[in-house]
């Protein structure tokens, strides 16, 4: 620095010298404009010659301009250094060859800064790339050079390119209207002013008091709290109209505004409107912050080439929880540094799955964040997953509904006014109030035919009749042209349409012309490549006039243009699926049915896991129909997943899987025959249906020892001891289970990629170290869960496993230390309780630890309790009657033997319903402890811990004779 003191330039405006907070005089023009051109190319330097041309512009320069600069460069020498001796170049202002540079640092030069700035926005995305753009620009003070000004104009237009998918269109405003003024006849800043200039709510008629209840639900989030509003009403009301005007109020007050628009038909993707919002989202974050999310369960959701998980036998009923949860993160990570606002439109149009997100998120909803959705009330009513999430949310707190309803005479007279440009009179008001039921959109519909000289007393009943007149006024090609149109959805792709109309895009572009002439199809601002429909009542009211038989002949033209090559690249998997699907038999059964397992594919990605069930099974009926058998095991091999991730496969469709098992032993494949028959047994044995279970048990391990394939032996053998342990018989199920864990160490050596087959390799050998364990080798167990922990390095899945089973042995053996470690380790490795089913015994271990070691046992127990209703009970699962003679001992931990006697009872109850046997030695053991707790004769106690030991003896549970006589011994 030199030695004038802290100096600052800024020349980004009219030039404005600084010296230590005092502004200074740059001298007469031609020296103030030269510092100017040296300040704007501060670190460049510029020749005599050329500082010439720009000092004396559009002018000769004089003969002595040399001289002229030289002064001006000493003079300002002096007025930046004042101490500089003379002729000394000083710190800032040098000679350079037959030139001058100016060297500055950024702190001390605005343009430097601004470049800078610029510079580090290139390096990020999202809001943190818009921050630093508008931070730039906001350096900004007025016009200056040329060549600044333009630089000026870019960064403009970059922030607009910004701001837009940010729905930040207000941060930016400011500076396309200075851009504008210093660029008049700039066509870019003209567009992208025209994109952002969104009317206000002034421009609304009659929907003054919901804006109101809007703005306070966005106040409240600005201010830290929640709010939930759903906004509804007839179509055509205006509400989507009303949340724009939200969002653009919201945005002004620093919000950021996040759109999911639901849009029509069963091509949509699945998830649509939380892919759109789950990816802005991710967009919001710095680029760390952003792959993180990428790499969890958010990237299968927003990116489109994720591969399908692979469902496990104990299946990971937690996926859809899990990307929920993470979904919830999402926003609370954003809400952390903006406040979020996030609409979700025509929900009336979202799958079950975004209804579902819908419904977690509006639960858990993180603070300062608002969500709004809006949905039609009639045309369709809501469906009843829709009622049943919209009743869920009315009941939370900050809820609030709105009702758009009809706008009165005086309301239809202004909107008349505001679209025709002249007052209405009377009779045409009345009229038109009559006709439209005060509608706004077919108010305005309406007012363009008054517009353009129509006789109100002739023109149509409603807006589809509207459509239809309009319709009918086209040419033959027009026409189907305008059907294909809605049949690809409200927003229609330009390059997609003129494919599948088989035109060149020009000649579609002519086509659509009088389509936009007369209302039925309107470019996009924002996207040239697409037109839309004006509002879904009139794609809808095209789509419905569209004879069945062209429908499907049209469908397959769009399916054709979607599978073209210069396509292959975008996620089209279940729009493609659609319109094969709708093309019927015009369709080839073999592309259809692979075009279903493609979208299913791609739904279970999202956890979409109704829509993909959905695809699967019609993909399977069309193969069926078609004796496509490949293609039908292929689907119903896909389906049995999905139902596992969905329901877990206590809630598999058995149908589904005998007849894949059918299918497969038909086209000789043992090995997925004996892989669906397995998970039909896994289905009855989850859900302790011990018959069913006993009789397909049987038949694997009969299949089992008639087989040379070792997956098949292994199938029978597990099976078959899993068999033996639910009825109690420990010893046999320790023999089977020794011989299934050999075969699978032996000859399934390699991680299989099938999800079966890759849980056997997991549940063979923690089975085998239960079995161990319940036949009284503790050691023994436990060396065995040590080398399987172990193995399971940092596999989530493989922990989890191995942390279910570790917590089991050590809850049943009475350890309350190991019962906490491997809970803890199985909590950590999934926190989000992804594996709902197995997770749930972790959680359950811990409650049970903590009781028995003194730590709040009825806080424990109560947890313990709550968790057992959640996870365990509807339907029963594999291990309730045992967790409940756990929480029994939790209670009498508590001293509360009342309800240790209770939870005993209902232990009882499951083991004699359902028959899993396995447990009744240690529920007769803590039987005897409650009734000693009690103050029962010590007779009495002795009698059901000697009929304890005795059973436990009989069936090989050494485990339990062993603590049976260790109660005995106190008595």
């Amino acid at each position: 620095m030199g030695a004038g003191g802290s100096l600052r330039l800024d020349v980004l405006g009219p030039l404005r010298i600084q010296r230590d907070g005092v502004e200074l005089d740059a001298g007469p023009p031609q020296q103030a404009l030269l510092l100017t051109v040296l300040l704007a190319h501060a670190g460049s330097p510029i020749s005599t010659t050329d500082l010439a041309d720009l000092i004396w512009a559009g002018d000769d320069a004089p003969a002595s301009a040399l001289n002229i600069i030289q002064k001006y460069v000493g003079a300002l020498r002096r007025l930046l250094e004042p101490e500089l001796p003379a002729r000394e170049s000083g710190s800032y202002l040098r000679r350079r060859g037959d030139g001058y540079v100016f060297d500055a640092t950024t702190a001390m030069l605005d343009v430097l800064e601004f470049r800078d700035l610029l510079d580090k926005a290139q390096q990020a995305s999202g809001v943190a790339a818009l921050d630093l753009v508008v931070q730039a620009l906001s350096l900004w003070r007025g016009p200056s050079l040329d060549a600044l000004n333009a630089e000026f104009v870019g960064a403009c237009l970059t922030a607009a390119d910004l701001a837009v998918p940010l729905g930040r269109a207000e941060r930016v405003l400011d500076a396309l209207r200075l851009a504008a003024s210093i660029a008049p006849r700039n066509a870019d800043v003209r567009e992208r002013l025209r994109t952002l200039a969104v009317p206000t709510v002034n421009g609304l008629v009659g929907r003054a008091e919901e804006i109101v209840v809007l703005r306070q639900a966005v106040e409240s989030a600005v201010a830290g709290a929640t709010a939930v509003v759903v906004v509804e009403g007839e179509p055509g009301a205006g509400k989507t109209r009303v949340l724009q005007e939200t969002a653009i109020e919201a945005a002004r007050s620093g919000a950021l505004v996040v759109w999911g628009r639901c849009l029509e038909g069963d091509g949509t993707p699945s998830m649509w409107p939380w892919v759109q919002v789950v990816g802005a989202l991710l967009d919001s974050l710095p680029p760390e912050a952003r792959q993180r999310g990428l790499d969890s369960e958010l990237g299968r959701l927003v990116e489109a080439h994720r591969d399908v998980l692979a469902a496990p036998i104990l299946p990971d009923s937690g996926a859809q929880f899990r990307l929920f949860e993470r979904t919830v993160a999402v926003v609370a990570q954003v809400a952390d540094q903006v406040p979020v606002v996030l609409m979700i439109d025509d929900m009336q149009w979202a799958d079950v799955a975004s209804l579902q997100m819908f419904g977690h998120l509006t639960a858990r909803l993180p603070g300062r964040t608002v969500i709004v959705g809006a949905l039609r009330d009639r045309a369709p009513a809501p469906g009843s997953e829709l009622a049943r999430i919209l009743a869920a949310v009315s009941r939370m707190p900050g809820h609030r509904r709105i009702r758009l309803g009809p706008l009165g005479p005086a309301e239809v007279a202004e909107l008349v006014r505001r679209e025709i440009g002249r007052t209405p009179g009377d009779a045409a008001v009345r009229s038109i109030h009559e006709r439209t039921a005060g509608n706004p959109y077919f108010v305005q519909e309406l007012s363009r035919l008054l517009a353009a000289g129509g006789d109100i007393a002739t023109v149509p009943s409603t807006v589809r009749d509207v459509v239809r007149d309009r319709v009918a006024g086209l040419g033959d090609g027009t026409r189907e042209l305008l059907q294909v149109a809605a049949l690809i959805g409200r927003d229609v792709d330009l390059a997609l349409l003129a494919r599948a109309a088989g035109l060149d895009v020009q000649t579609c572009l002519d086509q659509l012309e009088p389509m936009e002439a007369l209302g039925l199809l309107e470019p996009v601002p924002d996207n040239p490549f697409f037109a839309r429909f004006p509002h879904d009542l009139v794609r809808e009211s095209v789509a419905d006039t569209t004879p069945s038989r062209r429908a499907a002949r049209l469908h397959l033209r769009v399916a054709d243009a979607l599978e073209q090559p210069e396509r292959a690249s975008e996620p089209v998997a279940e729009r493609l699926a659609h319109h094969l699907w709708a093309a019927g038999p015009l369709a080839e059964p073999a592309r259809t049915a692979g075009a279903l397992v493609r979208a299913g594919r791609r739904a279970t990605t999202k956890s979409a896991f109704e829509a993909a069930e959905w695809q699967l099974h019609s993909a399977a009926n069309v193969a069926r129909a078609a004796g496509l058998a490949e293609l039908e095991l292929s689907a119903l091999s896909e389906l049995t997943a999905v139902v596992g991730m969905r329901s877990g496969y206590v809630g598999s469709a058995l149908d589904l899987l005998e007849r894949a098992e059918e299918v497969a032993r038909a086209l000789g494949r043992e090995r997925e025959a004996a892989d669906f028959l397995f998970s039909r047994w896994a289905a009855h044995s989850q859900g302790i249906q011990l018959d069913r279970a006993g009789r397909l048990a049987r038949r694997l391990r009969i299949q089992g020892e008639a087989s040379a394939d070792p997956v098949v032996r292994a199938y029978g053998l597990h099976s078959w001891g899993i068999h033996q342990w639910d009825v109690g018989d420990i010893g046999e199920a320790y023999r089977y289970l020794s011989q299934s864990n050999r075969t699978v160490v032996d000859e399934l050596t390699n991680r299989e990629d099938d999800p079966l087959r890759h849980d056997l390799q997991l549940l063979s050998p923690v089975m085998l170290a239960l079995m161990t364990a319940l036949s009284g080798d503790l050691a023994g167990a436990c060396a065995l869960l040590d080398s399987i922990e172990a193995a399971a390095g940092d596999d989530s899945y493989a922990i989890t496993v191995w942390a279910a089973f570790a917590v089991t042995v050590a809850a049943v053996s009475g350890d309350p230390a190991q019962a906490m470690r491997a809970a803890a380790r199985g909590i950590a490795a999934d926190p989000d309780l992804t594996f709902l089913f197995l997770g749930s015994y972790q959680r359950l271990a811990r409650c049970w630890a903590r009781a028995v070691t003194g730590d709040d046992p009825a806080g424990a127990a109560a947890e313990a309790e709550g968790i057992i209703a959640a996870a365990l009970l509807d339907p029963p699962r594999s291990g309730v009657a045992t967790w409940y003679g756990l929480l029994a001992e939790m209670w009498l931990s508590a001293g509360m033997t009342a309800a240790a006697a209770a939870a005993l009872d209902r232990a009882d109850w499951f083991l004699e319903t359902c028959g899993q046997r396995y447990p009744e030695g240690l529920l007769l053991l803590v039987r005897a402890r409650v009734m000693l707790a009690s103050g029962r004769p010590v007779a009495d106690v002795r009698r059901v811990a000697e009929q304890a030991r005795e059973l436990s003896a009989e069936r090989g549970a050494h485990l339990f004779t062993r603590r049976a006589e260790e109660l005995l011994a106190t008595l």
